[in-house]
């Protein structure tokens, strides 16, 4: 019976889709939506990169919601980490190579994660990669010098106020009778920097946000106690 059941399952799944595939003209895009927006994203945003005009513009809810599990997700590993007991054994100190890179190549990340992100709205790139390298940036130091404190209290601020500019934007767009975080001010000239109205912001303020939370919670787990055999 289990063998039949699988069977009718499998025949009923490949009917299904050989009835979707049945419904498409091969060579032509069936996503009217898509096509939609890559005609129209340039004037009504005015970002160069069409991927950001549909994260930030066209898809804004979607995107706060998976800052939201990010954030949600960092704070159950830090609450399930807990704190580092005051006489657990740290990781000694790393070699003259891993803390000379450490010091050349943190600056060097900064730039760069700041340049992916100020550039999301022109580039492929944007907040939530650049967040990624800021926060290899700052937890890079940490590898070479393990016995090097953590600002939490720091990265929790800038975590929230970065989280909180998100969603005053969009709140501000509804004040003004638009959609939740409907680009505001001037789109500027399609391709320059400051063009996009607050697009740029916005990958500002989730490169923020996604850089502060990883950078903590790396952090976190560099403070794990680890068991010697």
């Amino acid at each position: 019976m289990r063998n039949l059941a699988a069977l009718v399952f499998v025949g009923g799944l490949a009917f299904l889709l050989l009835v979707i595939f049945n419904q498409f003209d091969f060579a032509q895009a069936p996503m009217v939506i898509g096509q939609g927006i890559l005609t129209d994203a340039p004037d009504r945003v005015g970002a160069a990169n069409i991927v950001t005009a549909v994260v930030l513009g066209y898809r804004g809810i979607d995107t706060l919601g998976e800052i939201s599990i990010l954030f949600a997700a960092s704070a159950a590993a830090g609450l399930v980490l807990g704190r580092r007991r005051a006489d657990a054994r740290r990781d000694p100190p790393g070699g003259f190579i891993l803390r000379s890179g450490a010091a050349l190549l943190f600056p060097l990340m900064l730039v760069v994660g700041f340049y992916i992100i100020l550039h999301g709205h022109l580039t492929p790139g944007g907040g939530f990669q650049g967040g990624v390298i800021l926060a290899a940036a700052f937890f890079l130091p940490l590898l070479a010098r393990p016995e090097t404190p953590v600002n939490h209290a720091g990265l929790s601020i800038v975590e929230g106020g970065a989280g909180a500019v998100f969603i005053l934007t969009g709140l501000a767009a509804l004040l003004q009778g638009g959609e939740f975080l409907q680009p505001l001010l001037d789109n500027g000239v399609l391709g320059e920097l400051l063009s996009a109205g607050t697009l740029p912001l916005l990958y500002l303020a989730v490169g923020l946000k996604v850089g502060a939370e990883l950078a903590g919670l790396m952090a976190r787990l560099a403070d794990v106690e680890v068991d010697e055999p």
